[in-house]
């Protein structure tokens, strides 16, 4: 059978099984495993899925995934993410949108201690929706407010996705974090530019909240203490090479426990609650890297990315042409598929691409994550917004997706900029050379 025709058969295949809501990473892994069989016999085939999963599970670079979902979660139930909401909440509380700007914050605070942006949504619709419910704030721009925030989780080090696009392209993943830190930043910054804004054309609702006198302010910070020591301990650790990666997220992991017991804030109820939410989390991630590792076989075998290169690196628009072409198709799949099978389905055939028409790998990093974080808000699929609506079960799907629209058109903008002005993300990579 022609390899194109089993290779478009294939894809075909893995988008009908999503549609009939099979988990992604098993629906990539029965097509491709089923493609493979078509190419070459049905006992290489099973031979390909007895080995894929054993590889996944054993590959050392991989163990940098559970550690720093792990040391997120133990910072979750130690209360972290409660501190830094109400540090923002006393400092900024009495200003128009003054918790949506906590809020915010909080998520750029709680993405430098967890690399996941899902965890980052779900932690903060429990502790700032609420509050921002009993304040009178508009539900619906309030439970999308958090679920832009989350996308903070992957951009912000220490980030999963960087991690996985860094061993996928053999690139510096202590760079790739570095490069993070200022896009996370500006999207910090034009998020609370769409509060103001929010806040300005409808008062209402945005009502201001109680004037906390300075001693109250300080004192709020005291308790900040164990998330900078965190962040300064894990990513100072790598950029000063005490640790490589995967070290620091195991350090990462067990200084949040250390943190957490010696604050009373973790006994074993906590300790047992976190490790389970890491494990299911953990056991999701794995689940579809290993998906993504059958297909990926399956692809090469058909010799679709090496055509999918040719195509895109012969296309007569450009380079920046191609790059615009490929956003486009981020933000279709965005719609139907995940971050993580975004990233690992799609980099093996863009990313080659991209090298050639002579962008930097660093600076593609900082893009594509920025690409698959519309995913993570935009319809019909948006992860962060099905997980507040389990969370939040009064506030519609409907609601939450018109509460994101403000800050998927910041973030448009953001990708502009980003890709106008690359020093933005290279030059504090550049710093650790």
């Amino acid at each position: 059978m022609d390899r194109d025709l089993v290779a478009l058969l294939g894809f075909i295949a893995m988008f009908a099984l999503m549609a009939l809501r099979v988990p992604i990473g098993v629906a990539m892994g029965i097509a491709g495993v089923g493609g493979f069989a078509v190419l070459t016999s049905a006992p290489t085939a099973l031979n390909l899925l007895s080995n894929v999963p054993l590889s996944v599970l054993t590959d050392y670079n991989l163990s940098v995934i559970p550690m720093f979902i792990l040391m997120g979660a133990f910072a979750s139930h130690s209360g972290m993410s409660t501190e830094l909401f109400h540090a923002g909440r006393t400092w900024l509380g009495h200003r128009r949108g003054g918790l949506a700007l906590a809020a915010i914050a909080a998520c750029g605070g709680f993405s430098a201690i967890n690399g996941s942006s899902v965890a980052t949504a779900a932690t903060m619709t429990q502790v700032a929706l609420p509050e921002m419910r009993r304040a009178g704030y508009e539900p619906g721009f309030s439970a999308g407010l958090i679920a832009a925030g989350g996308t903070l989780g992957i951009m912000i080090p220490p980030s999963v996705i960087f991690v996985l696009y860094g061993i996928m392209t053999e690139t510096d993943i202590s760079k790739l974090f570095a490069a993070g830190v200022v896009p996370g930043l500006l999207a910090v910054a034009l998020y609370c530019l769409v509060v103001q804004f929010t806040g300005w054309r409808r008062p209402e609702s945005m009502p201001r909240g109680a004037l906390h006198s300075w001693r109250e302010r300080f004192a709020s910070l005291k308790a900040l203490w164990a998330v900078l020591l965190l962040f300064v301990f894990v990513l100072g650790g790598i950029y000063g090479g005490i640790f490589t990666v995967q070290e620091a997220a195991g350090v990462g992991a067990v200084g949040t426990l250390l943190i957490g017991m010696a604050r009373g804030r973790l006994k074993w109820p906590q300790i047992r609650a976190a490790l389970v939410d890491a494990l299911r989390v953990s056991s999701a991630i794995m689940l579809i890297v290993m998906g993504a590792y059958l297909f990926g076989y399956f692809l090469t075998i058909t010799q679709f990315t090496q055509k999918a290169v040719e195509f895109l690196t012969h296309l007569p628009i450009g380079p920046y042409g191609v790059l615009a072409l490929v956003m486009v198709g981020y933000f279709i799949l965005g719609a139907v598929m995940d971050e993580l099978a975004m990233i690992l389905l799609t980099v093996p055939i863009v990313f080659p691409a991209m090298m050639q028409l002579g962008f930097d790998p660093i600076w593609f990093g900082v893009i594509i994550v920025m690409a698959v974080t519309f995913g993570m808000i935009c319809p019909p699929v948006g992860m962060n917004v099905f997980v507040i609506n389990s969370i939040a079960r009064d506030v519609s799907l409907g609601r939450i997706y018109r509460g994101t629209m403000p800050f998927i058109a910041v973030d448009i903008v953001r990708l502009v900029i980003l890709c106008a002005f690359p020093i933005l993300s290279l030059w504090l990579p550049g710093t650790l050379d």
